[in-house]
Parts: structure tokens; C-alpha cells; sequence
């Protein structure tokens, strides 16, 4: 079992950030802070969903409904971090997550508030990346009896710090329901005459969304730009794991998702697919190194109407967070325009509330926006140096 260490100074903020449910927000310090941190305080006027789009506010406590609308009304939240680390050259930049090497076999996870789409950055959306590292951190914690994970340590609520391990070059999908639009998605190739999956027989007569006989995986591997499906025989050819590897990567795998999905339903709602990310750690054990049933590496449904919308051939409820992509597509043309607009607020506002809002449903748990002077850089830095000194 992984021993993952909350800080102190990182427990007692979230626990002072749960007088949020009063609606009140401290003010940021001044310092070295990300996008506009210290414009998070004062009022900002209620507002319902725009642009068509259902509103989730009545979803959320007060105090935290009230986070979302100062942080988005400011243009608040965690976007380019660029800390300074000792020791650490500057970070890989990923869409979401920047990565920090700091030596002694660590490396420094910082989760933004960045959303992207066609191949560019779209918006800042508050508490996304808080959302995205705790609920990685809950997964994490509790999944460590059925894999061990590289997670060390959770300095900060965007933060954590993990065990550097030499990745294994294979993204495995987990799926238990005929369903996606994507090119490599199962009822993609299935529509399309495909029987034989990634090494998977599936049946004829299948409806889209159809819940499988069984739990499948999907394996993929990274090619230039896009993800390319391989069945495990075919990557076993190829080298990118030994046989004894993908026997352990794929019953962990199996397992994590039986248990997400077991859990999820416990809550009202339907674990459909999601994608892990194995490596080695210097012992060659084989780990989880990257995020765990995320609203972004996951499919939720909605398990109270899944079998009734079914049956009338409607697409199961869920908690939707396409629609800023879509609005973008509607508005300009994202692929090829130099510059797009700005989100509207109200879309920013909504996708966060749809975040938060996914965080407790999949958790069970209360979220606490972290306060806005969390979004320092100098206090992140502190932050992530005392628990490396801890570790």
C-alpha cells in the first residue's frame, strides 16, 4: 500500500477553505502570482448558463457556487505556472499538466486550470486542475491494494509529487459499453463492420451504447498526432512490453476499472471507459503514473436513466463539458483563425461548476475551493520544497 502523504500546511488550508460554504474568499497576497490570483475577491453578480446551455448552479453550495463566480468573473485561476524549483530545469509543458524533474527520483506534477481544443488553448477554467489532482489523489489512495501507484505526496490542491518511472509506451482503455464518435472508439469501428477489436470479439446486433458482456481493453500507442489501437499480441511483437508485463499491466487494469465502476454506481453514476498509463519505478515495479478516472480520462453516465433512455434509443444523461469546444467550432473557425475570441463568462463559469460538481458526485466528498492566495507561485514553491524535504 503506498503510503501518500496530505501536508500539513496543505490539510489545514482546505479545511479553512470550507468556510467558503459562507461565501466569503481571502484576498491574494502580493508576490510572483498566476493569472490574475489576486483578483478573485469582491462581488461578482449571479448568472444563469448562456449560450443555450443548462445552468448547474442550484447543484453546488452556496459558498462554492460564489468561488466560481469572483474566480471566472475575474479571469482567475492557475494557467501558465512556470515555478522555480532548485535543481529543476524549467517544466514540459503538457495541455493540462506541467511536469517538473527534481532529481533524487521525483518529479513535480502541477495540474492547470487550462482547457484546450483543436490544438490550441481555448480558456482558463477555475478549480479545474484542483478537481482533476484531488480526484486523481482519491483514486489513487484507494486503488493502491489492486496496483501500486507513483504517488508521493500532495503538497498543494494542484500539486503532486510523484515517483519518476520509465513509462511504458502503451495508453490502456478500459471500456464496458459500445459507445464514442471518436476515430478510434469502439462503436466507431464496430458501425463500420468491425468484429474483432484490439484482439476483443464482439457480437452482432449490438445497439450504440449497449453495455458489453464483459469489460474489455483497448490498448493504443502515441503516434505523431493521434492515437493508433493495437491488440496485445501486436504490441508483445512489436517490444513495447515483455508478456510478464502486460499480464500484470492488463488484470491491474481490469481490476481498477471493476472497482471504479463498482464505486461510481455506489453514487449514481456509470464508469462507461477510461484510460490508464503504466511504468516502471527504479525497482521495475510496475505502477500507475497518471491520472485515475478523472472527469477528463473518464466517461460518466448517469446510472438512474441509463436503461430507460436506452430502450427509447436516446444517449445516456451525463455531465456534459462539450460545450465550450462546441461553441468555439460555432463561433470561429478554431483550426485556422490567428486569434479566437474569449469564452464567455458564463460558458467559463459553467464548465467549472460542471468540474466541481463531478468531483463530488465521483468522490462522494465535499469540494473546498482552495483559496486564492494557493495561486502564488512563491507560496506554491514553498509548499512543494517542505514536502520534499518531508519525503
Amino acid at each position: 500500500m503506498n503510503n501518500i502523504t496530505i501536508t500539513h500546511s496543505l490539510a489545514a488550508a482546505l479545511a479553512a477553505a470550507r468556510s467558503l460554504a459562507d461565501g466569503e474568499l481571502a484576498a491574494a497576497p502580493a508576490g510572483r502570482s498566476s493569472a490574475a490570483a489576486a483578483a478573485m475577491a469582491g462581488p461578482v453578480p449571479a448568472r444563469r448558463g448562456g449560450a443555450g446551455v443548462e445552468s448547474t448552479a442550484g447543484r453546488l453550495r452556496p459558498g462554492v457556487e460564489a468561488a466560481v463566480r469572483r474566480a471566472a468573473g475575474a479571469g482567475a485561476g492557475l494557467g501558465a505556472a512556470r515555478l522555480e524549483l532548485p535543481g529543476a530545469p524549467p517544466a514540459r509543458e503538457g495541455k493540462v499538466r506541467d511536469s517538473y524533474d527534481v532529481g533524487a527520483g521525483r518529479v513535480v506534477m502541477v495540474t492547470t486550470d487550462r482547457q484546450s481544443a483543436f490544438d490550441r488553448h481555448l480558456a482558463t477554467i477555475p478549480f479545474k486542475g484542483q478537481v482533476l489532482n484531488q480526484t486523481s489523489a482519491w483514486w489513487m489512495g484507494r486503488t493502491a491494494g489492486i496496483v501500486p501507484n507513483a504517488l508521493l505526496s500532495v503538497p498543494h490542491p494542484c500539486v503532486s509529487v510523484m515517483k519518476k518511472c520509465e513509462v511504458l509506451p502503451v495508453e490502456v482503455v478500459a471500456r464496458g459499453f459500445m459507445t464514442g464518435s471518436t476515430d478510434t472508439s469502439l462503436w466507431t469501428h464496430y458501425r463500420n463492420g468491425v468484429r474483432n477489436y484490439c484482439g476483443n470479439a464482439i457480437p452482432d446486433g449490438m445497439r450504440k451504447n449497449d453495455r458489453l458482456a464483459a469489460n474489455i481493453l483497448t490498448p493504443t500507442t502515441k503516434a505523431a498526432d493521434h492515437d493508433v489501437p493495437i491488440a496485445p499480441e501486436d504490441l508483445l511483437r512489436e517490444g513495447l512490453m515483455s508478456e510478464e508485463q502486460w499480464a500484470v499491466v492488463s488484470e491491474a487494469a481490469l481490476e481498477l476499472f471493476a472497482f471504479g465502476q463498482r464505486e461510481a454506481l455506489e453514487r449514481g453514476l456509470i464508469l462507461v471507459d477510461t484510460k490508464y498509463e503504466f511504468g516502471l519505478d527504479p525497482d521495475g515495479t510496475i505502477c500507475l503514473i497518471d491520472e485515475i478516472h478523472t472527469p477528463d480520462s473518464s466517461r460518466y453516465w448517469l446510472s438512474s436513466s441509463y436503461e430507460a433512455r436506452l430502450g427509447a434509443g436516446l444517449e445516456p444523461e451525463n455531465i456534459d463539458k462539450e460545450f465550450l469546444r462546441l461553441w468555439y467550432r460555432d463561433n470561429c473557425d478554431p483550426y485556422n483563425d490567428a486569434t479566437v475570441p474569449d469564452a464567455p463568462v458564463e460558458l467559463v463559469e459553467e464548465l467549472s461548476r460542471r468540474y466541481i460538481y463531478l468531483y463530488e458526485q465521483i468522490t462522494g466528498t465535499d469540494f473546498a475551493p482552495a483559496a486564492p492566495e494557493t495561486l502564488d507561485l512563491e507560496y506554491m514553491e514553498r509548499q512543494i520544497a517542505e514536502a520534499l524535504a518531508e519525503l
